[in-house]
């Protein structure tokens, strides 16, 4: 089971002894069982693995000739697909919205020259199984907490590291873990909510908040949702996004990154994963799993980003969060977008390596649960949290002021949608 998967993880350690050798001549594509039986029972199973070249595979081009290895792991019945590299003490990444473990194809080959690095494909996408249930933050979370007894395996605390929603994700596994189960925790640009409507704090979601509403009313209806989804995932929309505010470096939004973001998406089950997320449950918000989570904390962030912007609630909070905090460092990263480690994966590993190293080292203690909650006084933000409600309240009246004239719009796409079936049809006969 895990104790022979474990046989296998040094890869990098052997590949790198074997630098500047001929490529290999064919590629090599890990075939992921995207089945799904959603009557089983929560088992897991060992992993299968096969070892893979970043260079060579569809997952992972990247300029250092290191191997990972990629797995499939049994949770509750799906599948889930990791990777793996290096040897010495575990470090977890979890990647954001619409992504995958690729995502850390720039990070993956420097981390492991130290450290063992696993990287996860969220429940939903990647190559993981894409089941049709509600997707919730509570998900990722509980994937992830069994990911860490199971797969990387009880006694060996790992560093947890996320971007976007996978910090969010890394911040509630610290949160509901005991203490001494995660060594420590990095956010990269997290976001403060699944979906946008979560965070109500900041005054720009709450004026698009109507909109955004009748967005969720309109993707209920399965014809909307599919012309929706089908075009926002096509590889021009894909690029010009990821150009257009989630990366300030143009080189590093490359053929080989829109096609593992496109690619995902033309699975079974990739546009319900898409609605369910929008219109799911936003889940908690960073300052309230604060009080719970334990251990050294590193923030870095992106002063460009246009998804979750430094003057947002959750990038005001964090940057504060030093001061109110033991054991937190924040930096903000000059002239980077959202998704920072992937666009200046130099200057974040100028930030994260030295870290890793004092945390793995020891040298930081971790804080009393007593100690950091009462670091975080709730009443101001409860109140903070009330406003924001009401003015939801308010919102969501002037959406269904618009409701009927949204759902005779629906209807009539729909129509149209069948019409244009029967007239093909027709013509076909």
């Amino acid at each position: 089971g895990l104790t022979s998967s474990r046989a296998l993880s040094c890869p990098t350690s052997v590949a790198l002894r074997f630098r500047g050798t001929q490529r290999r001549a064919s590629q090599i594509r890990l075939a992921t069982n995207h089945g799904i039986n959603p009557f089983a029972s929560a088992t897991s199973a060992a992993p299968s693995t096969v070892t893979v070249k970043p260079s060579e595979s569809r997952d992972g081009a990247s300029s250092r000739d290191a191997a990972w290895t990629s797995h499939t792991w049994k949770w509750r019945g799906y599948t889930i697909h990791y990777k793996t590299a290096g040897c010495g003490e575990p470090i977890l990444l979890v990647h954001g919205f619409g992504l995958s473990s690729f995502h850390f194809r720039r990070n993956i080959p420097v981390l492991a020259e130290k450290y063992k690095v696993y990287a996860v494909d969220l429940l939903g996408f990647g190559r993981s199984s894409k089941p049709i249930l509600q997707y919730s933050m509570e998900v990722w979370r509980d994937l992830l907490l069994d990911f860490c007894a199971q797969v990387v395996g009880a006694g060996r605390p790992p560093v947890l590291v996320g971007n976007s929603i996978g910090a969010l994700a890394c911040l509630m596994v610290n949160a509901a873990s005991p203490p001494g189960a995660i060594r420590g925790t990095v956010l990269l640009n997290s976001a403060g909510a699944m979906n946008n409507k979560g965070v109500l704090g900041d005054v720009r979601i709450l004026a698009a908040l109507p909109l955004l509403l009748l967005i969720d009313f309109l993707l209920s209806i399965p014809a909307f949702s599919a012309a929706l989804f089908n075009r926002v995932r096509t590889k021009d929309n894909i690029r010009q996004v990821l150009s257009g505010g989630v990366y300030c470096n143009p080189a590093a939004v490359d053929e080989a990154l829109v096609e593992e973001v496109f690619g995902p998406s033309c699975d079974p089950g990739a546009r319900e994963v898409f609605v369910s997320v929008i219109t799911g449950p936003p889940g908690p918000k960073p300052w309230s799993l604060m009080p719970d989570v334990k251990g050294p904390l590193l923030v870095l962030w992106g002063d460009k980003d246009t998804l979750t912007p430094a003057d947002g609630p959750v990038g005001r909070f964090l940057q504060a969060l030093p001061s109110r905090r033991p054991e937190t460092t924040f930096k903000m990263l000059q002239d980077v977008g959202h998704c920072l480690h992937d666009d200046r994966p130099d200057l974040v590993h100028s930030e994260l390596l030295p870290w890793l190293e004092g945390v793995v080292a020891g040298r930081d203690s971790t804080p009393a649960a007593s100690e950091a909650a009462s670091a975080f006084p709730s009443k101001g933000q409860e109140e903070e949290e009330r406003r924001a409600v009401q003015d939801a309240a308010v919102a969501a009246a002037a959406v269904s002021e618009v409701g009927a004239a949204a759902e005779a719009v629906a209807v009539a796409a729909t129509a149209a949608v069948e019409a244009r079936a029967a007239v093909a049809e027709g013509e076909e006969a």
